[in-house]
Parts: structure tokens; sequence; C-alpha cells
């Protein structure tokens, strides 16, 4: 990445900045980069709006719903809606083009509830994916997130967010990998990982 794209900038010192905060209806978060921790902290802000009194709701790109992560046990035990509706990820398919196809429809999924007005945030993980493969425009998701209810706020995670979509975010992180146990031969552990 160039220093001056998006995920580049510098904090505006302090004196450049607004002297005044405003409120705002809602807004957009996206997680991303090559390291650990872009679902985990999704999942804190999901945590957070529960524990505010929000309604929640989790959609789930490319992960399969056979797999057990505690993540979504933790959801079930407040009471936050949850769809896994991928497949796994796209080197253990067996049909890439039904793999394309579960996730288009979850993306019809969360575009429903993105303007259905029942959510006052809905965390879209793994995301990225389904633009990056080409398997939904970036021009219809931006839409689809511009379009959306005005308090329901958004966390995107995944990565390799294109531009489009760090341009209309009011907050993006990059994860960066330093190192990881994975690449000293340590499976992944339930509780960290999952």
């Amino acid at each position: 990445m160039s220093p001056d794209t998006p995920e580049q900038r510098v904090p505006l010192p302090a004196h450049e900045q607004p002297k005044e905060r405003r409120r705002v209806d809602s807004v957009l978060i996206v997680n991303t980069g090559d390291g650990k921790g872009k679902s985990t902290a999704a999942f804190g802000v999901m945590a957070r709006g529960w524990a505010r009194g929000w309604r929640v709701g989790v959609v789930q790109f490319m992960k399969s719903g056979e797999w057990k992560v505690g993540e979504k046990k933790l959801a079930d035990h407040l009471g936050v809606d949850w769809w896994t509706l991928g497949d796994g990820f796209t080197w253990e398919s067996t049909d890439l083009d039904e793999s394309a196809a579960i996730n288009v429809h979850a993306w019809g999924v969360a575009r429903g509830k993105l303007a259905s007005g029942d959510y006052d945030l809905l965390v879209l993980d793994e995301l990225t994916y389904i633009i990056n493969y080409g398997w939904v425009s970036v021009v219809e998701v931006v839409e689809g997130i511009e379009g959306r209810w005005p308090k329901t706020n958004v966390v995107v995670t995944g990565r390799d967010a294109p531009p489009e979509l760090v341009e209309i975010a009011d907050t993006v992180t990059e994860m960066r990998m330093v190192k990881h146990a994975y690449e000293k031969g340590v499976r992944a552990m339930k509780g960290i990982e999952y």
C-alpha cells in the first residue's frame, strides 16, 4: 500500500482535529489485514452492543455452520441473532460454483437485515472475501451498506478490504501479523481461535 491510501492515513495533529464532536446515527467499522483478531474485535463490539441493550445480529460468510465456535455459543447465550451461511473456506471447497452461490445467498440475507430496521448492530463477518472472489460486486455491497437503516451500525471483517469499502467506512483497523503460533506448528486452540 502506498502511504497516501486511506489505510495508511496518519491521524490529524491535535490542532487540526475538529473542535467539537458530533453525534451520528450509526457508523461503519472495517477490520481488515492479515493479522489475527478481525473477527474477535467484531465480537467484542457485538458483546458491547448487547450490553447496551442493542438488537444485535451476525451474518457469517464463508465459515461453515458445522464449526463449533465459542463466539456462536456466546451469541446463543446472549440471544444475539446469528446466521452462519457459508460452506467453509475456498481451499476446502469441492465445488466453487456452489460455494459462490451459497455466499451470494448469504449477501442477500445480510442486505435484507441491513435494510430491515431490526438491528442496532450487524456484524458481517468475512464479508470481504465474497467481494474479492468476484461473487458479489463491491458496488452492490457499498450500496447495501450505504442504504442500510440509518440507525444500524455495521462491523465488516475480512482480509484485503477493497478501497471502495475503506472509503465509506468511518473507522478502519488493519490487523498486521507479526508472528503466529500456527507458523510454529501449533494447532488452532479452542477458546483462542474458535
